[in-house]
């Protein structure tokens, strides 16, 4: 298998292409500098996991912008930490501040002269369309949560991406799942039978983060540590030069 099979990437967004943790955690601060004893940056991150997950599961038509308000209180209340309703509806607007990896609109440029590029992510569309400006290209399509009603990892948004991009006249064997979330991405693309790149953001991290633990861990069919690396790879399946893409 190599990456010049394909004819269309999808891609979860937050984690993958914008620096979810580093914004998370720098939006939490007004939260977190209140807790009694420190927390490390996992420790918040997993937290964050915990409530997120479980919101999901319970609200699952909620927009994402909405959701995130819910899983600031929950944390305030772990924390036990005070927390005003603007607080959270504050926390729940930060995702639109979320930086982009560096090398994420750089590579996505790249991309686009071979495939058709897609986002499926756990977002709603508001929120995206300010992440859609950082990473500085124009998507051939956008499956949200709020499109869907639901949220990854369900296989329901996975069968929604399909059947609209079958509609593009792109069946399974040219797309290429592209994430760095074991639990979100990589576990219902194994489900679906679909073919996987996994960006290993986290590679220099212990543990999940900002992810759930998967559990048993899914199978994938590439491996890289960053969209760089993932461009400079089909670079190579070309036979062209390498220095025109970031690290």
């Amino acid at each position: 298998m190599r990456l010049t099979d394909f004819k269309v990437l999808t891609f979860d967004c937050y984690g993958t292409l914008i620096d979810w943790e580093s914004g998370m955690v720098e939006a939490l601060t007004p939260l977190t500098s209140k807790v009694r004893r420190p927390l490390t940056r996992n420790e918040i991150l997993e937290a964050h996991a915990r409530h997120e997950a479980s919101q999901q599961l319970q609200t699952p038509t909620k927009k994402y912008r909405e959701l995130l308000a819910i899983v600031y209180k929950r944390l305030a209340e772990e924390w036990g930490v005070s927390v005003s309703h603007e607080d959270c509806a504050a926390y729940g607007q930060s995702v639109r501040d979320w930086p982009a990896f560096s090398d994420s609109a750089d590579v996505l440029q790249y991309l686009k002269k071979f495939y058709k590029l897609v986002i499926l992510s756990n977002v709603d569309n508001e929120t995206f369309s300010y992440s859609n400006k950082r990473l500085q290209i124009e998507f051939d399509a956008v499956y949200t949560a709020e499109d869907i009603g639901a949220y990854k990892p369900s296989l329901g948004n996975f069968v929604y991406m399909l059947d609209k991009l079958s509609g593009m006249g792109a069946g399974k064997s040219d797309i290429l799942h592209t994430a760095e979330s074991m639990f979100h991405d990589h576990k219902p693309a194994n489900s679906i039978g679909l073919a996987s790149c996994w960006i290993y953001r986290r590679h220099k991290d212990a543990g999940f983060g900002a992810t759930m633990n998967p559990g048993e861990m899914p199978k994938f069919d590439f491996k890289f540590t960053s969209m760089g690396e993932l461009a400079k790879a089909h670079q190579e399946q070309l036979g062209t030069n390498t220095r025109s893409v970031p690290d």
